[in-house]
């Protein structure tokens, strides 16, 4: 860390005579360098504690040293004050042009010359605070954002989590199937059918709701929800209400705070229709193909095959390759053939996120 008690103005011009009368009007005030041309004057700017202020002569090349000085960013910053031995507009203009802060004529005067570098010093240290004060800020944003997007995962988490717990499933379920989308996606991603759902942006976010598909079945009986015998044809139909339950529960979400997200949108998207049929032979509404939205369609294949895969009260774990299987079985009746495409291309990284996440013993 260099300690400075005063700011450092550094001074070049091509004579000595001028060198020596510059130096002696701000002497007294400041810190002063010479540079008797522009190449040392260039090199003396990289020096630590780099120049406050630089006060060079037209002579020198004044043109290419403030080019220099501004193509850098250590120096970007410093002002320069040019010095004309005659008052010429036009000079003064491709000077101001290039970069320079200021531009005074000879003869000059000590106290005019010490008003003008004061000014351009107090700029430069106000931008110095304010770009200071702009980080630090951004770091405060940057810090609540992240805490405000963790506290909405941890939230989402918890109300997915509570919901999977009360029909006896896990946790991992829900990591599973959260991975399962986020691969399909991926796979998916530069597909024309898919790639405007599937951006960078969209991803995480699906990847996000996932976890909340079942969370209408909070509000269906546990007489029906945790049945282990074969549901009724009326039993079936209240089960079924799961997907209206989550959808309302999302809609009162998006009704209080103001209005949809696009997390919300694709929260009610697989809530609601993660149950359709690409045949048109699912529930609630019997939506078909392009009409049911994408986010669901690769929901139903990531959880139809952890379910198979998993072990319930009312059957045993199938192994992956039966799984896959009864999904290629289902393409184009249950599930979209792109995204049974997809999965079969990708199977083993669906065997690798199963093994990362294993139910408790």
């Amino acid at each position: 860390m260099y300690a400075k008690t005063k700011p450092v103005i550094q001074i070049a011009d091509g004579s000595a005579e001028n060198l020596v009368r510059l130096n002696a009007l701000l002497q007294d005030h400041y810190q002063t360098r010479l540079a008797d041309d522009g190449p040392a004057a260039l090199r003396l700017a990289q020096q630590l504690p780099r120049p406050d202020l630089i006060l060079a002569d037209v002579s020198i090349d004044s043109v290419r040293l403030c080019q220099h000085l501004k193509a850098n960013p250590d120096t970007a910053s410093i002002p320069v004050i040019i010095v004309l031995d005659r008052d010429d507009d036009e000079q003064r203009l491709r000077m101001m042009c290039e970069g320079a802060a200021d531009v005074v004529t000879r003869p000059i005067v000590q106290e005019v010359l010490l008003a003008r570098v004061s000014t351009l010093l107090e700029l430069k240290q106000a931008r110095e605070l304010l770009a200071h004060q702009g980080r630090h800020l951004e770091q405060l944003v940057a810090e609540r954002t992240r805490e405000l997007a963790q506290l909405a995962d941890a939230a989402v988490w918890a109300l997915a989590s509570l919901a999977e717990k009360r029909h006896g499933k896990t946790d991992s379920h829900l990591s599973r199937v959260q991975h399962h989308v986020e691969a399909l996606a991926r796979q998916l991603q530069a597909h024309p059918r898919f790639a405007h759902e599937l951006s960078d942006e969209n991803i995480p976010l699906m990847c996000k709701a996932a976890p909340l598909h079942d969370i209408g079945k909070v509000a269906v009986p546990d007489a029906i929800l945790l049945k282990p015998a074969k549901l009724t044809p009326e039993e079936f139909e209240i089960m079924k209400q799961h997907t209206v339950h989550g959808r309302d529960a999302i809609d009162n979400v998006a009704q209080r705070f103001g209005g949809s997200t696009t997390f919300l949108r694709f929260a009610r998207e697989i809530t609601y229709s993660h149950q359709e049929r690409y045949d048109g032979s699912g529930y609630p509404q019997g939506l078909a193909g392009e009409a049911i939205p994408v986010s669901a369609r690769l929901l139903a294949v990531a959880d139809v095959y952890d379910a198979l895969i998993s072990k319930r009260v009312y059957k045993p774990a199938f192994t992956h390759e039966t799984a896959i299987e009864l999904i290629r079985q289902g393409s184009g009746e249950h599930f979209d053939p792109d995204v049974v495409d997809a999965m079969l291309a990708i199977e083993e990284q669906f065997m690798e996120i199963a093994a990362r996440f294993p139910d408790p013993s």
